[in-house]
């Protein structure tokens, strides 16, 4: 069970399982267990008939897929893109069910998303995309089944659709069949900024076992959505100097560090996007993956470290805010590096952890405040750092394949509990 180098580092799901099998060899998996594991429990492909605003018929096609619900219900976000494949959301699956496992939160893994351009549909298309895709696939999901949320290009209004959809079939209100929701809808403080907080969070813990002093570090963050902008002002807080960010366009770099007051605000201002900022020099994302800081956090798609560009890295640290940033070829040019990279499915979990505890609030018809919501968040994130960081020194291991081995013991050990039903 010796894994081979992947020729297409590109494809997320080879690389997701050319990781699964390095922590596979390590754990000395059953072989029955590692054949349940390699695969997605069920997927499905549907075509989405829209109605546009013009008249005219138009089918999108969507995805759902469940790697694993063997800990709970099944967990993970929708994406609307046009790059959206089936080999992604096996990936995204995958990894929502190590991730999930990795925190220790009681859900399973699962992903969705449909082949679009959400910029160029219209509200009221996009709504009734939304609401026949959530029809189609209504057999999969449900609170004890499977639970959507936001992702790439959706977000709380997406998610109201979605349970507005589900319940008007259930005839009632079915609060926890998604989470990401707005507030009055049952969505949880701290759930928007849960993810970039989360990196905050790891990023803090990985200077301190590096021996590096936050407040004489810099750091350049790729991607100022959700994750990248809270996550630059989670560092920011930390006396982290930010001296880089970039948006799909490209980045602004000061080495004297950035007004990342200013900056929010420009971002707040123009959806956004950093265009029209008068604030450092201009440089493209892949300049701001190669420049000479201490933290490096790729928080915007995957695949920008690969084997063509991480022997140019200069971080001394990598915390992934996105969903696998880094290939698997390159994982072995950053260790002998000496990169310190805080894996995905740890880095950026955060947000994973606060939709179970809107999941949870659903079901208790019982709300927290913000404080206890992030309270919650750091005590779990900080135990998960510390666990993986454990099975990483057992093991002489790199913290992504220390994560992998935590996550796949522990989806393993429950399989191992309830059997195979035949």
């Amino acid at each position: 069970m010796t894994p081979v180098p992947i020729q297409n580092e590109e494809n997320p799901f080879e690389a997701m399982l050319f990781r699964f099998d390095l922590a596979a060899e390590r754990l000395g998996l059953d072989p029955g267990l590692y054949q349940i594991l390699k695969v997605p429990d069920r997927e499905i492909t549907v075509s989405i008939p829209v109605q546009m605003d013009d008249g005219s018929l138009k089918v999108f096609t969507g995805y759902r897929v469940q790697h694993s619900i063997v800990r709970g219900p099944g967990k993970g976000g929708v994406r609307f893109a046009l790059s959206v494949n089936l080999d992604e959301v096996r990936a995204l699956a995958a990894w929502m069910t190590w991730k999930c496992a990795v925190v220790n939160v009681p859900f399973g893994g699962a992903k969705g998303g449909v082949v679009c351009d959400p910029a160029k549909l219209s509200m009221s298309e996009l709504e009734r995309l939304t609401r026949r895709y959530t029809a189609m696939i209504m057999d999969l999901i449900g609170p004890d089944r499977d639970v959507p949320a936001p992702d790439m290009n959706t977000n709380p209004r997406i998610m109201a659709w979605m349970m507005d959809t589900y319940s008007m079939h259930m005839r009632h209100a079915v609060f926890p069949i998604v989470t990401g929701k707005p507030l009055p809808l049952g969505g949880s403080h701290g759930r928007i900024q849960a993810t970039g907080y989360g990196v905050g969070l790891t990023t803090r813990e990985a200077l301190y076992r590096q021996g590096l002093d936050a407040k004489a570090c810099t750091a350049a963050v790729q991607g100022c959505g959700n994750v990248g902008s809270v996550a630059a002002e989670s560092l920011s807080h930390l006396g982290i100097k930010i001296v880089a960010i970039s948006d799909y366009q490209g980045g602004i770099y000061d080495p004297k560090g950035l007004d990342m007051t200013r900056v929010r605000a420009h971002l707040h201002n123009n959806h956004g996007l950093l265009e029209g900022l008068d604030e450092g020099e201009r440089i493209t994302n892949e300049e701001l993956i190669e420049l000479d800081v201490d933290v490096l956090v790729p928080a915007a798609t995957e695949n920008v470290i690969t084997s063509q560009n991480a022997g140019k890295v200069k971080a001394k640290v990598i915390v992934e805010g996105a969903n696998g940033p880094t290939t698997a070829n390159a994982d072995t040019i950053l260790e002998e590096k000496g990169v310190f990279v805080v894996p995905d499915i740890l880095a950026n979990a955060g947000g994973v952890t606060v939709s179970y505890f809107e999941w949870v609030q659903n079901r208790l018809g019982f709300y927290w405040d913000k404080r206890d919501v992030n309270s919650r968040l750091e005590k779990i994130m900080v135990t998960s750092f510390q666990e993986v960081c454990g099975m990483a020194d057992r093991h002489d291991v790199t913290p992504r394949i220390a994560a992998y081995m935590l996550a796949v013991e522990r989806v393993a050990e429950v399989h191992r509990l309830r059997g195979i039903y035949a």
